[in-house]
């Protein structure tokens, strides 16, 4: 009994490292692994740079409310406010960005109709740098307001 521990003990002194096959199995499985998880991480990183654009219209939308209440007196008539006059009247930060590509939000407007509610087509028009090259981003109402406070 005590020569077949000392053969096993021997034995196992002798094993040191991982056969070529466990080593082989193990980089199979985490290249199946980052197969599935790195589209998975790039679709998350794209609904968040989406989600970051419709919270920064939001924030747009909400500073032109504050400006038509205080500057109009109200006064929805005009049913178009220019960024341009929210960077103005500091009611936005004149180096507001856009967070997907982080280019400056040079123009755009917010357009409401006479009762003062948000238009239902394109409620935010948001012009960025790089404007004569690419189109102005536009919100819907729906968007906006389905953004949490």
């Amino acid at each position: 009994m005590a020569n077949a521990i000392k053969k096993r003990l021997s034995k196992e002194e002798n094993q040191k490292g991982f056969t070529l096959i466990e080593l082989l199995a193990v980089i199979v499985i985490l290249g199946i692994i980052s197969v599935i998880a790195i589209p998975m991480i790039g679709g998350i990183i794209d609904n968040t740079k989406k989600d970051a654009d419709v919270a920064t219209a939001r924030q747009i939308y909400e500073a032109a409310r504050m400006y038509v209440t205080s500057e109009l007196k109200g006064d929805f008539t005009s049913e178009t406010v220019l960024i341009t006059d929210l960077k103005t009247k500091k009611y936005l930060e004149s180096s507001i960005v856009l967070p997907s590509n982080k280019e400056s939000i040079t123009g755009g407007e917010v357009n409401f109709n006479a009762s003062g509610e948000l238009d239902t087509t394109n409620a935010v028009e948001i012009v960025t740098a790089s404007f004569p090259a690419a189109t102005p981003k536009v919100y819907t109402a729906a968007k906006i307001q389905a953004v949490e406070k």
